[in-house]
């Protein structure tokens, strides 16, 4: 089923991945939203929202799939409408086989929080992330990306990528003494 009515709730997670290096500007992309079911409910000011059942949300530059996808945001509601005009994306949370791509990186998971109050997202259940333009891939339990500070932190990492060029060890040589620690003052 698509679900293009609801899929403006989603717009403001656009930006949340850390941008990918700089290329020519991206076209916008119209946002869709498919899933098996979608339920929506507006109480206040609050719009909350579930999709489940082979979940794909798609953007500029931006491609979620899931099992499913929790969605609250904020905004003015008109008591005659079944949507609110929505003015803030407060949270957003995809369980279950999640599948992010943006540019040439590529995370799984199986779970991605987005906190876009905090310009951060959250991997956790066995996240990994694949860097395909460098060759490099980040595996730990807590995967968190920063927005625009290109600023990644793993708890217990596993870091891989391409082989370091030679840099001038000799293995006939002994290796050379560390420095002495510097005095205290």
């Amino acid at each position: 089923m698509k679900l293009s009515r609801a899929c403006f709730l989603l717009l403001g997670l656009l930006p949340v991945l850390p941008a990918a290096p700089a290329r020519a500007a991206t076209a916008p992309e119209r946002t869709d939203l498919t899933g098996e079911h979608f339920e929506m409910k507006t109480t206040g000011n609050e719009t909350r929202a579930l999709v489940t059942g082979s979940v794909t949300l798609t953007g500029t530059n931006l491609r979620i799939l899931c099992d499913r996808l929790e969605i609250i945001a904020e905004g003015v509601t008109d008591k005659n409408s079944t949507v609110s005009d929505l003015d803030r994306f407060k949270y957003l949370l995809a369980t279950g086989h999640v599948r992010i791509v943006q540019g040439d990186r590529e995370a799984t998971c199986g779970r991605a929080e987005v906190l876009p109050r905090e310009d951060k997202i959250v991997l956790t259940e066995k996240p990994v992330v694949i860097d395909h333009g460098t060759g490099f891939s980040q595996a730990g339990d807590i995967i968190s990306m920063f927005r625009g500070e290109r600023r990644v932190v793993v708890e217990q990492v596993h870091m891989s990528g391409p082989s370091l060029k030679d840099l001038g060890f000799d293995k006939n040589q002994p290796p050379p003494e560390a420095p002495a620690p510097a005095a205290k003052p």
